[in-house]
Formats: C-alpha cells, sequence, structure tokens
C-alpha cells in the first residue's frame, strides 16, 4: 500500500485518467499492435515512472493470442484445452487447478499480465451462444470450478478476471439488453457463483458485464460493484469494463468500475467522445471528484504492481506446450460424459467399425469469439482413431475424406471469414449415403459410430430449429438408416455428440444403442475419444447442465427477451428456479438430469453420517467400486430445505466430491463439511435460515439418489450478506 500511494502522490491528473481508461483495441483502428500480437488490450504506461503498460488476453479454454507475426518467423501457439462446460463435467477441482496452472504459464510465459477467464455465467438457457465457456446452471459448482482455475492461474505470477458480472446469459442484444432480475435469484443464482470464487480464490480482476441489470448498466451500477462486491464480499482487485461497455465513462468510474477497456470507444461509436476527454471535462466541471478517480486508480495500482510486466520478468517464448497437451488430455479424459450404454462400450481394438458424420474429420475443438485458441495442432476423431490403431472402416473414410473435399470446393459450402477472424464452414448435408450403401457397410463392420457436431460462439445465440437445438432432417435420417441396417445383423450403433451445450435427443436415442458426449475436447479431441472406445479411458464426467427433454419444457421461455425480434429486456420470470432446482420441484422429467452420467464400471454408496457441529454440517460416506473395471465417480450433496416461511427449490446442491480411481473392490471414505450459512435464503437484505428438518441427499446424480439421512436446525439463524 505504501508504494501504492507513493505512485498516486507522483502521478499527474492527466496520468491518473489514462490509467483508468486503456489504450485502444490493439491493431485496429490505426491503433498499434500489443507487443504481444492478439492480445485484446493494454493499460497506459507511464514511462516518466516506470510504470510500463499491462498486457491483457483472452482465454476460458486456453490462452488466445495470434499464433503468427509479421516478419517473424516464429509461432505463438497456445494450448487449446477443454471447453469450460467440459471442464466443469470433470466436477475435479484439483483437475481444474492443474489445468489454471498450465494456462497461467502461458500466460506468464508469452508476456501476457492477465488472463480475461474464467468466464462464469449461468446456463440459464440451453440456446446461449456462450455457454460452452460457462461452467454450469449451478452456482456452486461454477464457483467451485472457477474457483479452482483462478487458484491455478494466480499460482504463476499472473492474473485471472472473473467474468462477466453479472446475469449476462445471452448474446442477443447483449450491449443494451436490461436483465430483470430480482434480488433473491441474483444472490442465490447468478452472484453466488462469483462470491465462491471471489471469496475463495481472490481473482485480481472482476469484469463487469454488458447488460443492464434492472435498469442500470453492470458497468454503472455501484450497488453491484460497490455494495456487493466490495462492500459485502471484501474484493481488493480491480473492476474493468467488458470491451465498449456502458454508456456513460463518468458514471462507470463514480459507480466503481475502475478500468474501461478498451479505451477510444468513439473509433466504434462515432457519437462518443474520447473517454479520457470526458472524464477530464467532468473533473474540471466538478461532476467527479478526484478523490473518485484516485479510489479507482488505487485498485488498478494495487495490481499492476503485481504483474511481470511490472516486475520485469524476463518472458521466454516458450512455454512448456508437450505438458500442457498432457494436461488438456487428462481434463478430455475426465470430462467426457456417458449417456447411453447398451452394451455397446467399450469394444475391442480389433473390433472392425464404421465411422460415420462430417464431424470425424471437421471435428470442433471449442466455440468461436473469444473463447477460442490456436493451437499447434488439433487431432481429429478420424486422426485419433487412426492413430490409436483402430479398426475403422478405410473404405468408407476415403468416401468422407473425398466427400467433405469436394463439397468445400463448392460456392455454396466454401468455408468463409467469420466474426473474431475464424473462419466459417457451412453446415454440410450429412445423409449423401444411400440405403444400400449403409447395408453393405454394416455387413462388413460390427459397430456403426455417427458423429453429430454442433458449435457457436459469442455474438450469437442459438436457435431451436433443426441444425442447431435439434436435429437436422439429414442428421435424423443418418441416424435412421444407419441403426436400421447395423440392427437388422443385430449390430450396435453408437452416437458421438461433439458439442458445446444441450441438443434435443430424446425423439431418437431409442434408436441407438449408446450416446457418448464429448462435449468441445480442445486439441486432443481426437485421442480422447480413441480411448474411450477401447476402455482406456473410464467415462467418469457427469452433466453440469440439465439437458431438456425439449425446448418447450425449459423454464426461460422468455429467452432472449421482448419484443423477441429486438429484446431491450429480458424478464427472469423463473427466479430461483434454474435448470434442475426447476425440472426436480415441478416434476418436468429431462432428457437426462444435472448430474448424470454413466461409467463402465458400477459404484455403491453406503455408511451415511450426519452431524451438526456448531455452524458446521459434517457428513461421511463411503463409496465402493462395486464393478469390474477401474473407475472414479463423482458423488453430489442435495439438500433438502422443510417447507416454511420460504418458497425454496425440492433441493439444491451444496457439496460433490470426485473420488481417486478405484480398483474393483476397492472403497473410498468422503468427508464433506457445509457452512450452515450456505443452507440459508435470501430474504429482505440478509441470508435466512429456517428451523425444521433437513435432509442431507446423497446421489450419483440429481434424480438417482442413493443414500439419506434428516438432522434438524432447532433456531432460526440469520447471516449478513
Amino acid at each position: 500500500m505504501k508504494e501504492v500511494n507513493e505512485i498516486l502522490s507522483k502521478l499527474t491528473l492527466e496520468e491518473k485518467v489514462k490509467l483508468v481508461v486503456g489504450v485502444g483495441m490493439p491493431g485496429f483502428f490505426g491503433n498499434p499492435p500489443s507487443k504481444v500480437h492478439g492480445a485484446a488490450g493494454e493499460t497506459h504506461p507511464i514511462p516518466r515512472l516506470g510504470m510500463p503498460a499491462a498486457v491483457l488476453a483472452d482465454g476460458p479454454a486456453g490462452l488466445r493470442i495470434n499464433p503468427t507475426r509479421e516478419n517473424d518467423e516464429k509461432t505463438y501457439h497456445a494450448t487449446a484445452f477443454p471447453v469450460e462446460t467440459m471442464l466443469a463435467s470433470t466436477w475435479n477441482k484439483e483437475l481444474l487447478e492443474k489445468v489454471g496452472q498450465a494456462v497461467g504459464e502461458e500466460v506468464r510465459e508469452y508476456g501476457v499480465d492477465i488472463l480475461l477467464a474464467p468466464a462464469m455465467n449461468i446456463h440459464r438457457n440451453p440456446l446461449c451462444g456462450r455457454n460452452f465457456e460457462y461452467y454450469s446452471e449451478d452456482p456452486v459448482l461454477s464457483g467451485e470450478m472457477a474457483a479452482a482455475f483462478v487458484k491455478g492461474v494466480q499460482s504463476q505470477g499472473v492474473g485471472a478476471c472473473v467474468k462477466h458480472f453479472v446475469a449476462n446469459e445471452q448474446e442477443t442484444n447483449r450491449m443494451q439488453v436490461d436483465t430483470i432480475v430480482s434480488e433473491r435469484a441474483l444472490r442465490e443464482i447468478y452472484l453466488k457463483a462469483f462470491e465462491i470464487a471471489i471469496k475463495k480464490a481472490k481473482p485480481w480482476t472482476v469484469m463487469s458485464a454488458y447488460n443492464k441489470l434492472n435498469g442500470k448498466y453492470c458497468s454503472q451500477n455501484a450497488w453491484l460493484l460497490k455494495k456487493v462486491l466490495r462492500e459485502d464480499w471484501g474484493f481488493e482487485g480491480f473492476v474493468m469494463s467488458d470491451w465498449y461497455a456502458g454508456d456513460n465513462p463518468v458514471e462507470q468510474i463514480k459507480a466503481g468500475n475502475d478500468l474501461i477497456m478498451p479505451g477510444k470507444t468513439y473509433q466504434v461509436n462515432f457519437q462518443r467522445k474520447d473517454e479520457i476527454e470526458e472524464i477530464m471535462q467532468a473533473l474540471k466541471e466538478g461532476k467527479l471528484s478526484e478523490d473518485e478517480l484516485n479510489e479507482c486508480v488505487r485498485n488498478i495500482l494495487n495490481v499492476l504492481l503485481k504483474t511481470p510486466s511490472f516486475r520485469k520478468y524476463s518472458y521466454s517464448n516458450k512455454p512448456d506446450l508437450d505438458a500442457h497437451a498432457k494436461i488438456a488430455y487428462e481434463a478430455g479424459a475426465e470430462g467426457v460424459v456417458l449417456l447411453k450404454n447398451n452394451d455397446v462400450l467399450p469394444f475391442d481394438k480389433t473390433t472392425p467399425f464404421a465411422l460415420f458424420g462430417t464431424g470425424q474429420i471437421e471435428t470442433i475443438k471449442g466455440g468461436t469469439g473469444s473463447g477460442d485458441t490456436h493451437p499447434r495442432y488439433i487431432v481429429s476423431i478420424l486422426d485419433g482413431i487412426k492413430e490409436a490403431g483402430l479398426k475403422v472402416d478405410e473404405q468408407l473414410m476415403k468416401r468422407y475424406e473425398d466427400y467433405i473435399a469436394k463439397m468445400r470446393e463448392t460456392e455454396q459450402y466454401k468455408p468463409r471469414a467469420g466474426l473474431w477472424g475464424t473462419i466459417e464452414k457451412p453446415k454440410l448435408p450429412e445423409n449423401f449415403l444411400s440405403e444400400d450403401e449403409i447395408k453393405v457397410i454394416a455387413e462388413r463392420n460390427d459397430v456403426g459410430i455417427i458423429v453429430i457436431s454442433r458449435i457457436s460462439g459469442e455474438g450469437y445465440d442459438r436457435k431451436p430449429i433443426k441444425g442447431d437445438f435439434y436435429l437436422s432432417d439429414d442428421e435424423f435420417e443418418l441416424i435412421q438408416k444407419v441403426s436400421s441396417q447395423f440392427h437388422k445383423l443385430e449390430k450396435k450403433v453408437l452416437v458421438i455428440l461433439n458439442i458445446g451445450s444441450p441438443i434435443e435427443i430424446a425423439s431418437w436415442r431409442d434408436m441407438v444403442d449408446g450416446i457418448l458426449l464429448i462435449w468441445q475436447a480442445g486439441q486432443e479431441t481426437g485421442r480422447i475419444v480413441a480411448d474411450t472406445l477401447v476402455g482406456k479411458i473410464n467415462p467418469s464426467g457427469k452433466l453440469p447442465t440439465t439437458f431438456p427433454k425439449d425446448y418447450k419444457d425449459i423454464p426461460s421461455w422468455n429467452f432472449p427477451g421482448e419484443p423477441v425480434d429486438n429484446p431491450q429486456k429480458v424478464v427472469y420470470e423463473e427466479d430461483i428456479y434454474v435448470g434442475y432446482r426447476y425440472y426436480d420441484t415441478f416434476n418436468v422429467e429431462p432428457a437426462y438430469e444435472f448430474g448424470f452420467g454413466l461409467s463402465y464400471t458400477k459404484f455403491e454408496y453406503k455408511d451415511l453420517n450426519v452431524s451438526l457441529d456448531g455452524d458446521l454440517v459434517k457428513i461421511s460416506y463411503v463409496v465402493t467400486n462395486v464393478g469390474k473395471y477401474p473407475g472414479k465417480e463423482i458423488s453430489q450433496v442435495y439438500v433438502k430445505a422443510p417447507k416454511g416461511k420460504i418458497n425454496k427449490p425440492f433441493q439444491e446442491l451444496k457439496a460433490f466430491h470426485k473420488t481417486r480411481l478405484l480398483n474393483p473392490g476397492e472403497s473410498e471414505t468422503i468427508n464433506l463439511e457445509i457452512p450452515l450459512r450456505e443452507l440459508a435464503s435470501f430474504v429482505k437484505d440478509e441470508w435466512f435460515v429456517e428451523k425444521g428438518e433437513y435432509e442431507i441427499r446423497i446421489g450419483a446424480s440429481s434424480r438417482d439418489i442413493r443414500l439419506r439421512k434428516i438432522f434438524s436446525i432447532e433456531k432460526e439463524r440469520t447471516f449478513k450478506p
């Protein structure tokens, strides 16, 4: 603090103002590129005081920088890790910390100071275009995963930025839509994940969201940024805006949005002045005090003084990409979710099988936008299968290679430039094989495998239509024909889902014998798939988000707001009943429930003990592998509250645990603690725990409860926010 105050005392008024505004979008609108090409932004340097610019770069699935630079023969690739939803499917905090450490090393060694990750908005609706880079529909799982990742990143001497604070659960009109949500739903669902991450991991920075919250832009909302974030939670870092967010830089500073990014908003919005000019004018006119400005500068300096740039760290541009590839593989291996398995998996390495679907070659590693990555390589599903020496049908493989190459040369399906410098590939028709051809293929193979792929990204939301949330007609027909021909010969059919968020499954799942959800597993996707098919990987992932039977079943029916064609407002009418809280409370049957996931082995739960020790609920139980394969099990602790004065969901996740690898017959005793405060509901400015009987429910999923025990709370309790 002494060093911060010393620097603050030496800064001129104009230098202070520069410190609260970024330098402009690097490499765009005539701005010079960042020293780290492809970085998203920089702070202003103060050369006379020896203060360099700090570099900020994107990265929920790995550091996002440009892999090549002009007049430079070197490459600057970063690891493509699994998308956040897949990382959440691991339910493994230790593994998330390991991923964070690997990403943090790449951030540091490529000269970046702050990673703009993790993203941790809630899966309110399956159509949000960025759900792939958010963890879960549940705030406890989201918060715990984010906290572990942040700890890992910051262990490397660089900063993490949790985003987008708060209630940014859609891309449609994200920069101006007004999110209307009750304080109870905010505190218990949407803020809760951030609260966990901030209190447990102390991220250096927080990014305020684009949207308005109950009438005020998040970046101009003093209740959110000062009352909740700093007073209630004790946040000590700095808050930055999302890029070009809000409409008044003076209001942003007054509200506690310390850094306005990327700066030079007038380059995009020609009706705006330069933020530096606007802030200087407000200071002259007394609309902004120097004390208010100093508070923001002090918050920024507290962080900048810890950065590698300020400490003059000599970065190598040579992170250990080989070691990080192994971590990316491990994370993907634990995030695979087995949804259905009627004796189709695992199969022997010598089993002949046919691989259908263009996604076997055009495998999707992750989503588009700021969550994209530029790795050294991407192992497609087909490449991984070939590398593993599995007995894939080579005639069919060649047929797909030729078909894709030919179609990509046509005008209709030619790859084209998309947003964020990405290359978009229009979706190819899947049903180009005749029934007779598939019949011949089925005769020479024991298993038919069909790959279904989806991609989404920043800037747009998905649609509840065929070819997106629902299968396209050609995808449905392919599944129908392959299933028909293979089943006539009493052979099995498996579908592999290479997707970033839920699609409709219920209408076609009975046609197939197995469904393997591989999400978007980053650069190692193909190797992960191959090893799962033959049992080298035993699936241990479980769903961090509900798969509804049909889109009409979801609680957020008014997504993305009103009016539908150009939403200006979205009301969170489902309130606290998000995801499984809704499905369980109102008895709506999902296709696959929250927390669901099969294994090649089986687990038994026993010996539940529950006790109340002061302000802690102490829980212990035993999980035993009673099957034939080594495996890991994710057990989930739900709490069912008594019926009292406050309406509550049927049950809520309060803790979870992933076992170590258990061999057949091996057990693990699990001990967990839940603070009494975590059983509270938010009522009239305080957290309130009702007295009565609470049921601890230990489950293999939210609907597969294995153990139950009642304990009593004898008197009401209240806690401050």
